[in-house]
């Protein structure tokens, strides 16, 4: 959305007078243009990075010249203000130019324009065009301020692919009361709408070498979900937030879908759950949850740490039990209002565990009560989990608040979304990855083409979804000498000097083979000096996409692709000085364990990541399952 705000003003005193101009902003807009125009003369704006400007800003006042500031203004405003001075009879224009990508929730996209003139406007108008190639499904438009005798001012154009949407009241229309000087604009204009979507890998657009692309796939089933519902009921959440909360739960948990899994875990200083393990959301266990939630009561501190940890392990348990279905998307929503201060207190620990913990196997959702919450804690924690926060404001609609945000997150419909372009074509990309999609939403990605003549090129979306999946029988053989690809009686030999790509393999640098689930595999091969008395040229294996294989799968690699618990104590110092040991418990065991680290070669194949890790002594044993022999063959493609 590209919105221009225009404001003119006369001074029509015989002396010169301070003029304002204040504009109310959504907070995801980003200025990109303002300019003032007094008798004739454009004084075109710099726009700077927040903290910078606020710098420049207050250097500018203290030396009288005109500046201007964004702030925070309410829940989803900021507000830019500035003055200038002008002389008797003198006119100003102010013009502000804002962009916002606009974020589609729950099925539809929303334009908010807050308008308050605070007095009678002599030439007021909200003009509106919008152009959808895709066409547009629908379209409604309305103020907050707007009465039976305005509406019928709002007048909407809307053909296949446009709109327009005007509303222009008379200065006798604005006016409270005949005669009255006091005025009725007073609120946000909202125009919401949403455009047809084929069954396609979404919309691209294509301008001046940059793209994006629109992925909001129509008609998908619903995934099951699995969620743990983690409740703080500390002291401070006393009285109105307290029945906010439980208001909001009610309703809720009334949405569950049947096919759902779920949990409840309470928190204050001690941790206690609705029932050990997750549940099927059924009428019975819904209506037996709905009446635990009635009888929470507020007491204690606050025990953020332990909390979370218990709502992961009850996830955890209920796929390694196999009590869930195994094509699920799983979830935690917290809900807290403080800060953590007791069992673990410190921030960052806190972090760390609940990564290690969820270890990409669940999104993390944060709900933070009123302004004492440490909502930067929160923010940061979701997104390390693939979630986000949102900040709950106190107010008789808190529990709309809460309810509205479960109903943007309440129906995933793909898990494990891999939207990928070509490597030659594409660079500069924003996230592609996505851990969820949810019904309603939309996942957009931009990037900038090496080649700007570009009108088109491949796209390909992977995901899970509740469809079944097929496999690829493809053979690979690979040694330090050369590849062999075998599919279908047909081989082909590449060297690792070749630059080439068949279905599912590309050679360069290293070898990728994608499987048509969209795993990809890399074999990079590490040289070693020729003349080396004992080392020699080794295949290193690497998987990009681990979280897109099936939680059976298993192996000397694969039991470790979906995480596992672990937790690490008594750090002491080691045989090396920069190498601590430590011991690790894991699957009921004490291990001991040496600080080191290791080299990661998949995005950058010449010079490798160090990446720090936990080396396990004894040939892993205690950590794998079984024993290292177990997983040695004779021959590559025998069975044992």
């Amino acid at each position: 959305a590209h919105t221009v705000i225009t404001s003119s003003a006369l001074n029509k005193a015989n002396s010169s007078q301070e003029v304002f101009f204040e504009v109310d902003l959504p907070k995801t807009a980003f200025i990109t243009n303002f300019s003032m125009s007094i008798e004739g003369q454009t004084y075109t704006g710099e726009v700077k990075e927040k903290e910078k400007a606020k710098k420049q800003y207050q250097k500018a006042v203290s030396t009288g010249q005109t500046a201007g500031l964004v702030k925070a203004s309410g829940r989803k405003m900021e507000k830019f203000t500035v003055s200038v001075n002008i002389a008797a009879n003198s006119n100003v224009t102010f013009i502000l130019t804002h962009e916002e990508l606009l974020q589609r929730k729950l099925g539809q996209y929303e334009i908010m324009t807050r308008v308050k003139p605070k007095q009678l406007v002599q030439h007021f108008e909200i003009v509106a065009d919008i152009y959808e190639p895709q066409g547009i499904a629908f379209l409604e438009a309305y103020g907050t301020f707007i009465s039976n005798e305005l509406l019928p001012l709002v007048e909407k154009t809307v053909s296949d692919k446009k709109a327009h949407i005007s509303f222009c009241p008379t200065l006798d229309q604005q006016r409270k009361c005949l005669g009255c000087e006091g005025t009725l604009i007073d609120g946000d204009f909202f125009i919401k709408y949403d455009v047809n979507r084929a069954e396609t890998i979404g919309d691209i657009q294509i301008v001046n070498g940059y793209f994006v692309h629109f992925f909001a796939p129509s008609d998908l089933p619903r995934v099951p979900k699995n969620v743990v519902f983690v409740i703080d009921r500390s002291g401070s959440m006393r009285g109105i937030k307290m029945k906010q909360t439980k208001d909001a739960m009610l309703a809720i948990l009334n949405d569950l879908a049947e096919d759902d899994y779920f949990g409840i875990v309470l928190f204050d200083s001690s941790i206690s759950t609705w029932k050990e393990s997750l549940t099927k959301a059924t009428k019975e266990n819904v209506s037996e949850a709905q009446q635990f939630i009635q009888g929470i009561t507020d007491l204690g501190t606050t025990n953020i740490n332990d909390a979370v940890m218990k709502a992961v392990d009850m996830i955890m348990k209920g796929k390694r039990d196999k009590k869930v279905p195994e094509r699920s998307v799983s979830m935690v929503i917290l809900m807290t209002d403080g800060m953590p201060n007791s069992g673990e207190s410190s921030v960052p620990q806190i972090q760390e565990n609940v990564l290690l913990a969820m270890g990409g196997n669940m999104t993390l959702f944060c709900l933070g009560f009123g302004d004492d919450v440490d909502y930067s804690f929160l923010d940061v924690m979701s997104r390390q989990n693939k979630g986000l926060a949102r900040r709950i404001y106190e107010g008789s609609d808190a529990t709309v608040q809460l309810q509205g945000f479960y109903e943007e997150v309440a129906s995933p419909l793909l898990s494990e979304v891999d939207l990928r372009y070509p490597d030659n074509l594409v660079n500069s990309l924003t996230t592609s990855h996505y851990k969820q999609l949810f019904n309603g939403s939309e996942i957009v990605v931009a990037g900038r083409l090496t080649d700007y003549s570009l009108d088109n090129f491949l796209v390909e979306v992977f995901a899970h979804g509740v469809r079944n999946r097929q496999g690829l029988g493809v053979r690979l053989e690979v040694t330090t000498h050369d590849i062999t690809v075998s599919q279908d009686g047909k081989q082909a030999k590449l060297f690792w000097s070749d630059t080439t790509s068949l279905k599912g393999v590309t050679k360069d640098r290293s070898l990728t083979v994608t499987l048509r689930d969209s795993v990809r595999f890399v074999v990079i091969l590490h040289k070693v000096w020729k003349q080396h008395p004992y080392h020699q040229d080794y295949l290193g294996f690497y998987t990009l996409d681990s979280h897109l294989l099936s939680p059976s799968v298993h192996g000397l690699l694969g039991q470790f692709y979906h995480g596992v618990q672990f937790e690490v104590k008594d750090m002491r110092p080691g045989e090396v000085p920069e190498k601590p040991d430590a011991t690790m418990l894991v699957k009921g065991q004490e291990l001991t364990v040496t600080r080191g680290w290791q080299r990661d070669f998949r995005w950058d194949v010449k010079n490798g990541e160090n990446i720090p890790c936990w080396f396990i002594h004894s040939n892993g044993n205690g950590l794998i399952d079984g024993n290292h022999t177990d997983y040695i063959m004779s021959g590559l493609f025998k069975t044992v």
